[in-house]
């Protein structure tokens, strides 16, 4: 698996905006939970610290922790100063800022990175990356996927979204995506067949307003759920 380093945008986010961005219940949270794309997110580590089960995957991992750390430090004053150019874009509700969001940014990555050692050699962070997963067939109850599918709609085809969410319910019996706008905040072109067409193969499908907003409109998550 090879991934330049120089593509990623390093972005992670924290247990608390998991718990908003996909409704996460105290119920939920008693189960095996899968984070798809996780990046450099404080979700692992913050949940282990509690005794709740999270695994993440990501092609990042495959990078050590002071290689990603380096690369947020290269990038994150450019997109932050990209998100004080288009105010109107953005919500600061549950971020109070663009520099509240920086310092948030700062403080999970900082987190992550004390995690992460430990982590990988616990199996909590996985190198692998969608489409194909190297998970047992329902190995986890429900499957998280922040801030990928949907997002980047105009650099992943109805195919890949089709191939990577049929393979995130072989490998859990509940998926939920967030958010289901695209980088320039419009519906995913893509969101509309996939309902259809798992519906059609039997899921039980939704689309669920949570509490957490960013980017304006981007408030609603997608699940998807085994019959």
């Amino acid at each position: 698996m090879t991934m330049k380093l120089e593509k990623v945008v390093p972005f992670g986010r924290s247990f608390d905006e998991y718990i908003n961005m996909f409704n996460l219940t105290k119920s939920d949270l008693n189960q095996k939970i899968l984070g798809v794309g996780d990046g450099p997110a404080s979700f692992n580590s913050e949940a282990a610290e509690i005794g709740v089960q999270v695994t993440s995957i990501d092609p990042i991992y495959q990078f050590s922790g002071e290689e990603i750390r380096n690369r947020f430090e290269q990038v994150v004053d450019n997109i932050i100063n990209q998100i004080k150019a288009t105010p109107d874009d953005w919500v600061w509700s549950y971020h109070q800022s663009p520099e509240d969001l920086k310092n948030n940014r700062v403080k999970v990555i900082n987190e992550f990175i004390n995690d992460y050692e430990g982590g990988k050699q616990e199996g909590r962070y996985q190198i692998g990356e969608l489409p194909k997963l190297n998970c047992a067939n329902k190995e986890y109850d429900i499957a998280l996927c922040s801030h990928l599918l949907f997002l980047y709609s105009d650099h992943f085809d109805y195919q890949f979204h089709h191939q990577s969410i049929e393979e995130m319910l072989r490998v859990s019996k509940e998926v939920r995506i967030f958010p289901l706008l695209t980088l320039m905040l419009q519906p995913s072109p893509h969101l509309e067949s996939i309902m259809q067409k798992f519906q059609q193969m039997g899921y039980i499908v939704s689309i669920v307003k949570v509490p957490y907003e960013l980017q304006k409109d981007g408030n609603e998550m997608l699940i998807i759920k085994s019959p």
